[in-house]
């Protein structure tokens, strides 16, 4: 691995970071907060449509759909420049990480003539409708349900944990068209207008005070044929690339890392306590390695490979990481860690959202669990668990 840029990418890496200056103000610990602030919607649609014109939006997409036609590798230092900034990307972040990359790979030229531009602008958001209540993180044993209707398919089902559905205007719904096969192979993907009528949107109120998270329920929803992704009963293909871009996507957290407590530390005086200081080395450490296995993952790209599902190892790593320094930071500010006005809270109480925030970016992109089984599994080649489902049908169970 070459840690270093080339002269060509120190050359992008000056020219972003001149742009990123030219519009933003550099990010603070603080700037999870602002995800709930009540202009950041407006605020990340201009700051979209801004990248944009400016062909930052999406480097590696091509020219012809609105990209730069750049290399992994640029896109890589973008994100790595953009991240010192406080820029309002979250909205975004599924539909043009995750959602529309499905829609170009399986969808129609009408699909990508309609769709592509208007998400690349910031004038559409798009959400992601895979989990449901009772599958967990087993997305292939969903029970939500399209009948074939004529040139239209009927869905019927729920969705739970959805991001940003409550504002998004399009999403990706994985269904069961067929419940008489295995359950990985009944599986269809199809866009949905989520303004349509039988689409009901629920926020959930989360401990942390927001509602990022929502409920979705399908009753009697109406998708013409000429919406769907791929083949019928091809679903599950059409997942694994949704799948595989989110484990990029969520791979790191965003709030307080190891810098932030240990300046909230020495300004608190508590430096000096051997125990902290030994699990700021352990944060420290564990930051480092997460950061130098990235770098695997961008030698991979810069070589034009495909990186595979080793990058399940970030998220695991940040997510425990966030919610232990943000639980040590609370346990420092003793009986007042219970306070979490930020008005009154020390750090503006960014260490206590961020600690009742942390545990949804454990179940966001796959729980822990699920996880460690694909590390064991498909890096570490350990044997997989057993599973007596595998050869029948979906509705035998």
């Amino acid at each position: 691995m070459d840690f270093k840029d080339s002269p060509e990418e120190a050359a992008f890496r000056a020219e972003a970071h001149a742009f990123l200056s030219q519009h933003l103000e550099p990010k603070k610990a603080a700037a999870l907060r602002s995800g709930r602030r009540e202009d950041y919607l407006e605020r990340a649609k201009k700051w979209q449509k801004i990248k944009a014109e400016n062909h930052f939006a999406q480097i590696t997409w091509p020219k012809e759909i609105g990209g730069r036609g750049g290399s992994p590798m640029q896109q890589v230092i973008w994100n790595q420049e953009e991240a010192k900034f406080d820029a309002p990307t979250s909205p975004f972040a599924i539909g043009l990480g995750m959602c529309v990359p499905t829609v170009i790979a399986f969808g129609s030229d009408e699909h990508k003539k309609r769709y592509v531009q208007k998400a690349l602008y910031g004038e559409e958001i798009w959400c992601q409708l895979f989990s449901e209540p009772a599958a967990g993180s087993d997305v292939a044993g969903l029970k939500t349900k399209a009948v074939k209707d004529g040139d239209e398919w009927v869905i019927n089902g729920q969705k739970v944990w959805t991001s940003g559905a409550h504002y998004a205007d399009y999403g990706i719904v994985l269904v069961r068209t067929d419940p008489d096969v295995p359950k990985h192979k009944g599986l269809t993907m199809f866009i949905v207008d989520m303004k349509q009528e039988g689409v009901d949107v629920r926020p959930i109120h989360q401990a942390s005070g927001g509602s990022e998270f929502n409920e979705v329920y399908f009753s009697d929803v109406r998708i013409p044929d000429s919406d769907r992704l791929g083949e019928p009963g091809m679903g599950w293909k059409v997942a694994l690339v949704t799948l595989m871009n989110e484990r990029l996507a969520v791979g790191g957290s965003p709030g307080p890392d190891w810098q932030e407590i240990m300046d909230y530390a020495r300004s608190a005086g508590t430096m000096s306590d051997p125990v902290f200081r030994a699990k700021l080395a352990d944060w420290y450490v564990a930051a480092q390695g997460y950061k130098l296995t990235k770098f695997r993952t961008q030698t991979a790209l810069s070589k034009g490979e495909t990186p595979g599902p080793e990058n399940s190892i970030g998220k695991v790593i940040t997510a425990n990481h966030l919610q232990d320094i943000c639980n040590s930071a609370i346990e420092m500010q003793d009986h007042y860690g219970i306070i979490s006005d930020k008005e009154n809270a020390a750090a503006d109480a960014i260490f206590q959202e961020s600690f009742l925030w942390a545990p949804g970016l454990r179940i966001a992109g796959g729980t822990d669990e699920i996880l460690k089984n694909i590390i064991a599994e498909r890096v570490l080649g350990l044997p997989q668990d057993v599973r007596v489902d595998k050869d029948k049908p979906f509705s035998a169970f």
